[in-house]
């Protein structure tokens, strides 16, 4: 019988790359990198003042003009009465939105408008971003071919994937991870052959509560000798709590074939890939500015299929985060909304409505703590169907998960019991606020 632990060590992405012995040099870097990306779940950090954010954002461009480039130079330039620009600040805000390595790209081009010791942490920063995208496209490349010699198919999207498509450099965006999409059923094989790989569980799932854990949640997580959180398995978009019931056969079924580091893959089609990192930045109360240049490269396209994007989107009742994304990508990075869409965006008030509330909060640094019930009212408000909302509230309060079995342990036949824990434990959680 075949195992992941055969497949040759010696793979390359492409000729040139560095030998996995010297990549894994950097798992120090790995980890300070994985440590640096910021969740909605963290407190608020430092407000930034209105002149940094905006210069963030004229920087924040995947391909920049020369027209935008005097933009830049105009917010860098000081006038007697402004205090010099605080880039301190502005390193801060491009690490924490992810958009370190486009910052770079931009700023590079101004040469002495930029003071060199901010050009050589941005580049310091690039640097290791390309190291760290040459070990994931290394390691990419050895989980995906384990996974086809077993018959196995899986679908890798965002990282080092979506910059290779979408910004046609996998330097040009910071990968933290590899995601894939998997089925359902394969996930136990594919937890065993990963684990040939070296990658181990980041957190265990009791053995008698597997099933009920890959039929509620969405993603398991391994950590590797090269750093930790560096594979991420998905069967499901969201936890099912969120209501997002997301056709993953069809996924699967329209997905395209894309060549990254050499190696043809498959990858979410260009709408699915804008509907999944739409609800994925809804998640997270869309708080990276990077999310939302991934919205901008995919909406750049010419040949979107518009109408298959709205009746999708209305099928899942999400056309509200849809739109609220592409408001918030107008605003943020001047991307214009598309024709087939703009009207339905326009006459969306409430979709403008929180556009607003959330362009105010993200510029202010201000996040959602996952856990609180504010978070929970949000993510309901932000349904545009009664019925999504009842059902949200509904899984969320019935449908348990690693925590209440690691509260409470049951055997198999008393497991019903856990909606019961799930609800103490959420009444409990909301009365701290």
């Amino acid at each position: 019988m075949f195992r992941c632990s055969e497949v040759s060590p010696n793979l390359r992405p492409f000729e040139g790359s560095a030998p996995l012995p010297a990549l894994l040099r950097w798992r120090d870097t790995v980890e300070k990198i994985s440590k640096s990306a910021i969740s909605a779940a963290r407190p608020a950090p430092k407000a930034s003042s209105v002149r940094e954010w905006k210069l963030l954002l004229a920087s924040s461009s995947v391909d920049a003009s020369e027209s935008d480039l005097a933009g830049i130079r105009s917010l860098l330039m000081q006038s007697e009465q402004e205090k010099a620009v605080e880039w301190e600040t502005v390193l801060r805000l491009a690490d924490e939105h992810g958009t370190s390595s486009l910052v770079y790209q931009n700023l590079s081009r101004l040469g002495d408008n930029v003071p060199p010791p901010v050009l050589t942490s941005l580049r310091q920063s690039y640097e290791r971003n390309i190291h760290k995208s040459l070990f994931l496209s290394a390691e990419l490349i050895r989980i995906l071919d384990c996974l086809d010699a077993l018959g196995i198919e899986a679908v890798p999207y965002k990282g080092l994937v979506l910059s290779q498509v979408y910004y046609g450099d996998m330097a040009m965006r910071q990968s933290g991870d590899m995601d894939l999409f998997v089925r359902k059923q394969d996930v136990v094989r594919i937890k065993s052959a990963v684990r040939d790989l070296g990658y181990s569980l980041r957190v265990p799932i009791p053995a008698n509560a597997e099933e009920d854990y890959i039929a509620s949640g969405y993603e398991c997580t391994f950590d590797s000798p090269a750093g930790r959180n560096l594979l991420e398995l998905q069967w499901a978009l969201q936890p099912r709590f969120y209501a997002v019931d997301f056709d993953m056969d069809g996924l699967f079924e329209r997905a395209v074939s894309v060549a990254v580091a050499g190696r043809a893959v498959k990858t979410p089609s260009p709408e699915d890939l804008l509907l999944v990192l739409s609800v994925h930045a809804a998640k997270h109360v869309w708080g990276r500015l990077i999310w939302l240049c991934d919205i901008a490269q995919i909406v750049k396209l010419e040949n979107l299929d518009w109408d298959g994007v709205r009746s999708r989107a209305g099928e899942l009742g999400i056309g509200r985060i849809l739109h609220i994304t592409l408001l918030l990508a107008r605003r943020f990075l001047t991307v214009s909304i598309p024709e087939p869409i703009n009207d339905s965006v326009l006459a969306d008030h409430a979709a403008a409505v929180f556009a607003d509330e959330i362009a105010a909060a993200v510029a202010a640094g201000v996040t959602y703590e996952e856990h609180q019930m504010a978070y929970f009212w949000l993510m309901m408000r932000l349904r545009e169907r009664l019925a999504d909302r009842v059902r949200f509230f509904t899984r969320l309060t019935l449908t348990p998960g690693p925590g209440e079995w690691e509260a409470v342990g049951l055997p198999k036949l008393l497991f019903p019991l856990y909606r019961l824990v799930r609800l103490g434990r959420l009444a409990a959680r909301f009365a701290r606020g």
